[in-house]
């Protein structure tokens, strides 16, 4: 089977890109754990997290 010429662009794009994709991939993860599974505990944990991250940021 012979591949397409968008497949070939994917596969390419994909190894010349593999720390943003890896970016993308863990940030749709995270996503997906905030809607569909994450408890009042989890949200409560996540929401400290990311005011220590912010602060963090903005420290500089």
């Amino acid at each position: 089977m012979t591949q397409t010429a968008q497949e070939k662009a994917t596969k390419k794009w994909n190894e010349e890109n593999r720390a943003h994709r890896n970016y993308l991939t863990k940030r749709s993860t995270a996503r997906g754990f905030i809607r569909n599974h994450a408890t009042l505990e989890d949200l409560e944990e996540l929401k400290e997290l990311i005011i220590q991250k912010i602060k963090e940021n903005t420290d500089v």
